[in-house]
């Protein structure tokens, strides 16, 4: 098993840029395929991007693309996101997903495992 924690969320303004962080804890971290979904008010669970142990990855093809790079970090456990020119509309929690079924999916069901989320706050 895996536990995952985000850190890095926060208040910015549009145009600015953020660096989310998922600390996970447990061994063989480099077998997880690791993924950042987010979730906007009165909206369902939506994917942002995918990475594999070995960096092969994943990206959601609209607005999102170009502007948000996931990455990770496997001697320290560490799944990152780094997110420029912020929008508004990239206001929501976002949450750091791991499968250990080598599954890069979009889909929220084939993550087993959760952080809390972070929250991420875009004004305009």
């Amino acid at each position: 098993q895996v536990q995952l924690v985000e850190y890095g969320g926060g208040w910015v303004q549009t145009g600015a840029s953020l660096r989310l962080s998922c600390l996970a804890s447990g061994n063989n971290f480099n077998k997880y395929v690791m993924a950042w979904f987010r979730q906007a008010p009165g909206k369902e669970r939506e994917f942002v991007s995918a990475i594999t142990g070995w960096h092969s990855k994943l990206e959601n093809e609209d607005s999102m693309k170009g502007r948000f790079t996931i990455s990770r970090d496997n001697a320290k456990n560490t799944l990152f996101l780094l997110m420029n020119s912020l929008k508004p509309e990239d206001t929501a929690v976002y949450y750091c997903a791991a499968n250990d079924k080598n599954s890069v999916t979009l889909a929220p069901d084939a993550y087993d495992y959760w952080g809390q989320g972070t929250q991420v706050t875009v004004s305009s």
